[in-house]
């Protein structure tokens, strides 16, 4: 499922030529990092180091405005905000930066913090961007090991849940996404680019979900089970908490509108259940579940044959495999859901 089109985001080129905006005119003195004398009216761009860095935004002016804030490769890290005329809001994130800015085998991206300012009438009044570090004793991370329906895609129309998640988390923990296209359980374990690179940055308390299933068409049941084990192992090695992730399935409906098929369930070639194993691995080894493959199937099943080809790339690509933006939003409150439910992460840091 590797694809190999990079397509950068149109918009980050403009952060390369940045305008200069006096942070005076917008009313709001410096206090506290650096701010809109970074953006023109759609992008900002932070001269950064790697790292993970809070934001804050000031939405709204003196007309009705509707702002959504994205960045790095493409990922959603404030769901679009409706504001009153002349009743400005103020919201705030976490965010990764990191080189590679998205998948880990792909390109490298623009050096330093690159934000799109976007949405039906976007109005952003005021910026500001502080090292994480800054007043906090640990920032909380979530790290996402998995394949294309998870990533940080970087082109549309594809978009995987992982590049989503970010818009459901407040200030206080970022998503650093290591997903990658086209790994199995046996890549993402040998290519020093993927597991051997997360493990290192993985500190105490520190979530890693993982979800790998789709490309291991050829791996027996033992090794899959083996590799999952070897991945729960390495996390905790580290001090954090593994947490497995079943795969999303494949829109491929039965006759009878149920996805009752192994194409659909995630069973591969050699009779390998991978949900299943993935649920014996986490009930064998005390390590949360979020059931994705039982969350999305109950979800694609619900909206019927027709429904349901927005989730997924069917319209664009014939692609049942891969989500489109709005899937990937819905998966990705799926898992936010699931993380509030299994207090994994406290209430006062999702939205």
């Amino acid at each position: 499922m590797r694809r190999t089109t990079i397509t950068l985001l149109a918009a980050l080129t403009i952060a390369t030529a940045l305008s200069a905006v006096p942070a005076q005119a917008q009313g709001q003195p410096h206090t506290d990092g650096p701010g809109m004398e970074n953006c023109t009216a759609t992008a900002c761009h932070f001269d950064v180091a790697p790292g993970t860095y809070d934001v804050r935004v000031r939405l709204g002016g003196d007309a009705a405005a509707s702002t959504g804030i994205t960045g790095e490769t493409r990922r959603t890290l404030l769901a679009e905000t409706p504001t009153e005329a002349g009743e400005p809001v103020t919201r705030t994130f976490t965010v990764n930066v990191r080189t590679p800015e998205g998948e880990p085998t792909g390109a490298e991206g623009t050096p330093g913090l690159d934000l799109v300012v976007g949405g039906a009438a976007p109005a952003l009044a005021d910026i500001r961007v502080t090292p994480a570090a800054a007043g906090h004793r640990h920032t909380r991370q979530i790290f996402i090991v998995g394949d294309s329906t998870v990533c940080d895609q970087p082109g549309d129309p594809y978009s995987g849940w992982g590049q989503q998640l970010p818009q459901y988390l407040r200030k206080g923990v970022s998503v650093a996404n290591y997903g990658d296209s086209g790994e199995s359980t046996v890549t993402y374990l040998a290519d020093p680019r993927l597991f051997a690179t997360v493990q290192p940055l993985i500190r105490e308390g520190d979530l890693v979900l993982i979800q790998l299933a789709h490309n291991d068409k050829q791996t027996d049941e033992a090794t899959y089970r083996a590799n999952l084990e070897t991945l729960v192992a390495g996390v905790r090695d580290q001090g954090g908490r593994p947490v497995l992730v079943t795969p999303i399935v494949r829109r491929w409906f039965n006759s009878d509108g149920t996805l009752n098929n192994g194409t659909a369930l995630l069973v591969n070639g050699l009779g390998v259940d991978h949900p299943a194993v993935t649920r014996s691995v986490a009930a064998a080894h005390d390590v949360p579940l979020i059931d994705l493959t039982a969350r999305t199937k109950a979800l694609v099943e619900s909206l019927g044959v027709e429904g349901s080809k927005a989730l997924y790339l069917y319209n664009e690509k014939r692609d049942n495999t891969h989500t489109s933006a709005y899937g990937a939003t819905a998966y990705a409150e799926l898992v936010r859901d699931e993380l509030l439910a299994q207090h994994l992460v406290p209430e006062r840091l999702v939205r």
